[in-house]
């Protein structure tokens, strides 16, 4: 009795400490992610089909925060990737452009703006928990929806209850 309530114990301190290491100690690096970004990129960061067409997987992602940054300020001209600044190719230049030089490849707007810190935030957390990171864990997945999540229940088939790959 006690040994299943010690693992659970473990796994949530586990979960608790990867969920620490994903915001980089701050608090709206995971939300962001999940208020913008989630949608079409998914969960783990891996991209696939989503609402804009194919996302990129951003656990092979080759840019820096900056990049990153930049990219969730001011999309991808040409692509369904939108732009997340309220006031991008308006006041403010991406791409050293505004819409009026944009044409056809204006990049389209999101359903939800970020603020700067919100961006910076999202950029740290693609690059300190998603860039070059393998297959998504058990691990991830409890830290992303809680530990009671069944969105994760494939992870927990994959790993043993103390986080180890079982065996077939």
């Amino acid at each position: 009795m006690l040994l299943p309530a010690l693992a659970a114990g473990l796994a949530l301190a586990a979960s608790a400490a990867w969920a620490q290491g994903a915001r980089g100690g701050g608090e709206g690096d995971l939300a962001g992610f999940k208020k913008a970004c989630a949608g079409c990129h998914k969960w783990h960061g891996g991209g696939g089909g989503g609402y804009g067409g194919e996302a990129l997987s951003l656990r092979k992602t080759q840019l820096d925060k900056e990049q990153v940054a930049e990219v969730v300020r001011c999309g991808r001209p040409g692509t369904g990737m939108p732009y997340h600044l309220r006031g991008a190719y308006d006041t403010v230049k991406c791409y050293d452009s505004l819409k009026a030089d944009m044409g056809t490849s204006m990049p389209p707007e999101t359903a939800v703006f970020l603020r700067p810190t919100e961006i910076d935030a999202v950029a740290n957390y693609v690059v300190t928990s998603l860039k070059g990171k393998g297959e998504p864990t058990l691990e991830e997945c409890t830290a992303f929806f809680g530990a009671t999540s069944r969105a994760c229940d494939i992870y927990r088939k994959k790993e043993g209850p103390d986080g180890a790959t079982a065996s077939h």
